[in-house]
């Protein structure tokens, strides 16, 4: 065989390039021959001796693939100091030097404020972490934190976004603001709600205008007194729009009572120009009208007077009546009437079938409530039933002193009517001159507003 083959009868050649790229691969780096290129030996090809054909010699071995050295046993390997860099490197090599760890810009002040003094956390101090129950800090119970008086203490709240944010509670007891002794108590005044429910009542708006028709055969029952109050007691919530009308045949005196008297014009001046009347409108109308009415003193209502002269009586029919209604209902919003006494008359019949509420004027003595009680029969058995079941009794309390049919009235007519209301006394009214809803106590005024709101209610918005 030619000396200048192998054994495989192939010249000899430097190892391919394939061969360093796989080793590359394999050991993540370069070759030693690749990483020095410089210390490597220049590789000069030996002469090639011509053997003798009679040399009796061993054949040169052949070269070992690349496949063939993976099934050779790997050599030991030596891991880098680095620990983030585990890529071996063989036996003999020099290990590549590990990266030094980052080095911390703060660790100089750190160290300069520990020198000064200051004690910061332990190296060797657990971190915090709230998954480990040995480093996480437990509150305090809420039942032993115990402020003052036996409270636990107030804690105030932030608002972050629509969260609430409480800060924790602190153990340590909270100074008190005030000295030890003294006591604040933050308490609104409560109202009367009721009180407060009456006046919402009598402001809200109403459907369509109301008559309000106060009646009892029996006098000195307080109807007259009973409409003036009742008109007050309206016209001070509301402002305006309230009017009360004496319809008394005989000589009535709630024109004396109630009202300025800053001319003598009654109903019987309206009635002789209410031709002439009836076709004004708007502003016309309000101006004209004004004329023959009477004004309170605070403005809060209007006084239509009624005729002295017990001659006109005649005068008011059925027609005629309700053509003045019908006339004050374009002007005014609740019209409050004193009917007077005679039920055969033609007038007090007429407003009971006209009005929209009943109230039935009493006071708690046995002749008065039996007057009232008649009366409710009388008009059930005309067909006014209805009207008598909506009715509002009224009970006016004439002294201060007790009342011993009060109650006994009081469950009496609730059973034949809606709603009873008892208003107690004032001495403000007992002189029988005029009637001044400012003179009047405060709990009287409380009183009227609650039984005239029962008496408005059913006909608000």
């Amino acid at each position: 065989m030619d000396g200048t083959e192998t054994g495989w009868g192939r010249p000899a050649e430097p190892a391919p390039r394939w061969r360093a790229l796989l080793d590359r691969a394999r050991h993540g780096s370069r070759s030693e021959e690749e990483r020095h290129p410089e210390e490597q030996p220049s590789e000069v090809p030996a002469p090639i001796r011509q053997a003798p054909a009679s040399a009796a010699q061993p054949l040169p071995s052949r070269p070992v693939s690349a496949l063939e050295r993976q099934a050779e046993p790997p050599a030991a390997f030596d891991f880098r100091p680095n620990s983030l860099d585990r890529r071996p490197v063989r036996n003999g090599a020099e290990p590549r030097p590990a990266d030094s760890p980052p080095r911390n810009p703060l660790e100089a002040r750190r160290r300069s404020r520990i020198a000064e003094g200051f004690q910061g956390r332990a190296d060797a101090e657990q971190g915090h972490s709230f998954f480990n129950p040995a480093t996480r800090s437990v509150p305090p119970p809420i039942s032993r934190i115990q402020g003052e008086n036996g409270y636990p203490p107030a804690r105030a709240t932030a608002s972050v976004g629509s969260a609430v944010v409480l800060p924790p509670v602190s153990a340590a007891p909270v100074p008190p603001a005030v000295p030890a002794g003294a006591r604040i108590e933050w308490r609104r005044a409560t109202a009367d709600e009721d009180l407060e429910r009456a006046i919402a009542v009598l402001r809200r708006k109403l459907r369509t205008p109301r008559v309000l028709a106060f009646a009892n055969p029996k006098g000195g029952v307080h109807k007259t007194t009973a409409t003036v109050l009742a008109a007050a007691t309206i016209g001070s919530v509301r402002g305006r729009g309230v009017l009360a009308w004496d319809d008394n045949e005989l000589r009535g005196t709630l024109g004396l009572r109630a009202g300025s008297a800053r001319h003598a014009r009654t109903i019987r001046h309206l009635v002789g120009d209410l031709l002439q009347i009836e076709n004004m409108h708007g502003d016309e109308l309000l101006q004209t009208l004004d004329d023959y009415l009477r004004h309170a003193s605070d403005g809060s209502y209007d006084v239509l007077a009624g005729e002295e002269n017990p001659r006109f009586a005649s005068r008011l029919d059925q027609h005629t009546v309700r053509r003045v209604m019908d006339l004050l209902r374009r002007t005014h919003d609740v019209i409050c009437v004193d009917t007077g006494n005679n039920v055969e008359s033609v007038n007090w019949q007429t407003v009971m079938r006209a009005a929209d509420q009943l109230v039935i004027t009493t006071v708690p003595r046995e002749d008065a409530a039996f007057t009232a009680d008649w009366m409710l029969d009388l008009l059930a058995d005309t067909g006014m039933a209805d009207m008598v079941a909506d009715a509002v009794t009224l009970i006016s309390c004439p002294g201060p002193g007790p009342m011993p049919l009060l109650d006994d009235l009081t469950r009496h007519f609730s059973t034949r009517t809606r709603a009873v209301a008892v208003v107690p006394y004032d001495p403000a009214l007992e002189a029988g001159s005029s009637i001044e809803y400012a003179d009047l106590q405060t709990e009287t005024r409380h009183a009227w507003l609650r039984a005239t709101s029962t008496m408005v209610e059913p006909f608000v918005d």
